[in-house]
């Protein structure tokens, strides 16, 4: 397996421009939900889980009382952000509405 390329600045900062709600905190780049309840926020947790198994891309995800956060670099690129976190929260974009996450 490839070890994926780390972005420039430039490519992170045009990623990010498409991902409303998410941003760069040093060298990963984060998001937090907010969710109508504790269960709503669990369920979009295992999606999240789900998702990142499929990929073999692992986020930390931290699950608060509504809160669900996701702080994402590649480990395997020396801690960088790559390809692979973008693709991992363009995502969990595409689902988290359905589960009432703002």
């Amino acid at each position: 397996m490839t070890t994926p390329e780390p972005l420039s600045l430039k490519e992170i900062e045009d990623r990010l421009a498409e991902l409303p709600g998410w941003s760069l905190d040093g060298d990963r780049i984060t998001r937090t939900y907010r969710l109508g309840s504790h269960f709503a926020a669990t369920g979009l947790v295992v999606h999240i889980a789900q998702t990142q198994e499929e990929l073999g891309h692992h986020s930390d995800l931290t699950l608060g009382y509504n809160t669900v956060t996701l702080a994402v670099n590649t480990h395997s690129a020396g801690g960088a952000l790559t390809d692979l976190d973008f693709e991992l929260a363009r995502r969990v974009e595409e689902f988290a509405r359905a589960h009432g996450a703002e």
